[in-house]
C-alpha cells in the first residue's frame, strides 16, 4: 500500500472550520475545546488529505455519549484501537472508500491532547523541523506498505523526539 501525499492546501483550516462549527452545534457542552492538529494543520507540510481534529472533553463518559451523534452525523466508530488508546474514542468519516476526517476524543488535561499539541505548534513555528519531517514522510510515501499502521509506526522516532524539543521549547 502506497500512502498518498499532496501539497498543502488552504482548503484544509477552511474544512476544519466547518468540522468545528457541525461539532460544536451538534456537541454544545459536551464539548470542552476542538483543534486541528495532524499534517494538514501545519501550513506548507504536504500530508495525506485527511483533516485530523483533535475533540476535547472534561471527561471520557462526555465522549461516550456522543457516539450515537457521531454516527448520525457519518462518522464510524472506530473501537478497535481502544485496547492500545484507551483513553481515546477515535471516529473516521468515509467518502467513497477513503477516510475524509479522523476524530480523537480525549480528555483535554490527557497526554494525547497535550503531545499532539505540542508537535503541531512546534512544526508551526520550526520550518526546519517541519522540511525534515516532510522529507521523512516523502521517504516513507515511497515504500510500499502492508497497511498504514506501517507508515505511522515508522514516523513515531521522529514525532516523540520532536515532542521532547517541544516540550522544552515551550518551558521557556
Amino acid at each position: 500500500m502506497k500512502i498518498e501525499l499532496v501539497q498543502y492546501s488552504t482548503l484544509w483550516p477552511v474544512m476544519y472550520e466547518e468540522i468545528k462549527n457541525q461539532f460544536y452545534s451538534s456537541f454544545g457542552e459536551k464539548i470542552a475545546k476542538i483543534e486541528h492538529i495532524g499534517s494538514t494543520s501545519v501550513p506548507g507540510l504536504s500530508a495525506k488529505p485527511i483533516i485530523d481534529v483533535l475533540l476535547g472533553v472534561n471527561k471520557l463518559k462526555d465522549a461516550e455519549e456522543i457516539i450515537p451523534n457521531m454516527e448520525q452525523l457519518g462518522y464510524e466508530y472506530v473501537f478497535k484501537y481502544e485496547d492500545i488508546m484507551p483513553e481515546r474514542r477515535y471516529f473516521v468519516k468515509w467518502q467513497e472508500g477513503k477516510s475524509l476526517h479522523h476524530i480523537h476524543t480525549v480528555e483535554i488535561t490527557s497526554e494525547f491532547w497535550k503531545r499532539h499539541l505540542l508537535f503541531r505548534d512546534y512544526l508551526r513555528l520550526h520550518d526546519n523541523v517541519r522540511d525534515e519531517y516532510y522529507r521523512l514522510k516523502k521517504q516513507l510515501a515511497d515504500i510500499d506498505w502492508e497497511d498504514k499502521m506501517g507508515y505511522t509506526d515508522a514516523k513515531t522516532e521522529f514525532i516523540r523526539k520532536t515532542e521532547k524539543e517541544a516540550a522544552i521549547y515551550f518551558e521557556k
